[in-house]
C-alpha cells in the first residue's frame, strides 16, 4: 500500500469559508460567525490555532474576538492565553431552546386537546408585534384551520396573540400598536384601541381569548398563554376551527379545556401560571 503523505496546509482563507457568499453579507459579521463557529468547536483555543483554522489574519480575528468579548459572546483566559464561548452565547442560545422544548413538551398536550375538542390545536410565540406559529396538530375534519409553521400574523387579531397581549404590561401593548397598527381583516376585527383593551381586560381575567371572526369570517379561536419560571407569557396554545362548530353554547367548556392544557404545558416546561 502507498504511504500516504499528508498535504502541507495552505495559508490564507480556506475556500470552504468564504466562497459563494451573498452579495449583501456583512463582511465582518460574516467573519465573526465564522470565528464563534470555529471557537464552538474546542473548549478553549488560542488566537495562533483559531486564525489558521479559519484561514484568517491574527490581527483581523483579534479584532473581532475583541468585538464579540465586549458583548460576552466570548471570553479570554489571560492565564492560558485562550479564547472559548462566552455566557452571552449560551443566553442568546437558550432562547432557541427554550422556544424547541415548548414545542416539543407540548406536542403530547396538544394532540389531547385536539382530540378533546376535535378542533386543530395551534402553539405560538410572539415576535417583534406579530404572533408566529410554531406548531401543529391538525384534526381530521374536512373542514380545519392551518398554519404553516413560521407563518405570522397580526396580535389583535388572534386568538393567542390577544391572550399574550392580555398578560403584557399596558405600555407593552401600547407600543405593539403603534407599530403594527389595528388593520381590519373581517368586518368583526377589532379596530379601535379602548375595544382592543376592553377586550384583553376581559381575557385577563378568565385567561383565555376568543378570536370571533376577527382574523377569517366563518373561523373562531379559542387560547390561553403559556408561562415560564417567572410567570412571564412566553407562547400560547390555541384550538381553531368552523363558526358552525364552535359554537356559542361550546365556549364556556372550550375556554377552559384550552387554558387547562396551557397549564400543563406551563408544568411541563418548569413554568409558573401567576396567581390571579
Amino acid at each position: 500500500m502507498a504511504e500516504h503523505i499528508p498535504q502541507k496546509r495552505s495559508r490564507g482563507r480556506p475556500k470552504s469559508v468564504w466562497k459563494d457568499k451573498p452579495a449583501a453579507t456583512v463582511q465582518a459579521l460574516d467573519r465573526a460567525m465564522v470565528l464563534l463557529n470555529a471557537l464552538a468547536a474546542d473548549d478553549k483555543v488560542t488566537l495562533t490555532e483559531l486564525s489558521l483554522r479559519v484561514g484568517m489574519s491574527p490581527s483581523t480575528a483579534h479584532r473581532l474576538l475583541t468585538t464579540l468579548q465586549q458583548h460576552g459572546v466570548v471570553e479570554f483566559e489571560e492565564a492560558t492565553q485562550n479564547w472559548m464561548v462566552g455566557v452571552e452565547a449560551f443566553r442568546i442560545g437558550s432562547s432557541f431552546v427554550r422556544r424547541i422544548k415548548i414545542a416539543e413538551v407540548g406536542r403530547n398536550v396538544m394532540r389531547d386537546l385536539m382530540e378533546d375538542t376535535g378542533e386543530t390545536a395551534n402553539m405560538g410565540i410572539s415576535d417583534q408585534g406579530d404572533v408566529v406559529f410554531i406548531s401543529q396538530v391538525e384534526t381530521s375534519n374536512p373542514i380545519r384551520a392551518f398554519f404553516r409553521p413560521g407563518t405570522r400574523a397580526h396580535m389583535h387579531a388572534s386568538g393567542i396573540g390577544k391572550a399574550l397581549m392580555a398578560e403584557f404590561a399596558r405600555t407593552d401593548v401600547e407600543k405593539i400598536l403603534q407599530k403594527k397598527g389595528l388593520p381590519a381583516f373581517t368586518p368583526k376585527t377589532l379596530t379601535s384601541a379602548d375595544a382592543l383593551m376592553a377586550d384583553l381586560a376581559a381575557i385577563r381575567a378568565r385567561r383565555w381569548s376568543l378570536d370571533d371572526e376577527e382574523n377569517n369570517l366563518g373561523m373562531r379561536c379559542l387560547a390561553s398563554p403559556i408561562f415560564n419560571e417567572f410567570s412571564e407569557p412566553v407562547a400560547g396554545v390555541s384550538i381553531s376551527g368552523p363558526t358552525a362548530r364552535l359554537e356559542d353554547d361550546r365556549l364556556g367548556e372550550l375556554g377552559p379545556r384550552v387554558r387547562r392544557a396551557a397549564g400543563e404545558i406551563t408544568e411541563l416546561i418548569g413554568g409558573v401560571t401567576p396567581e390571579r
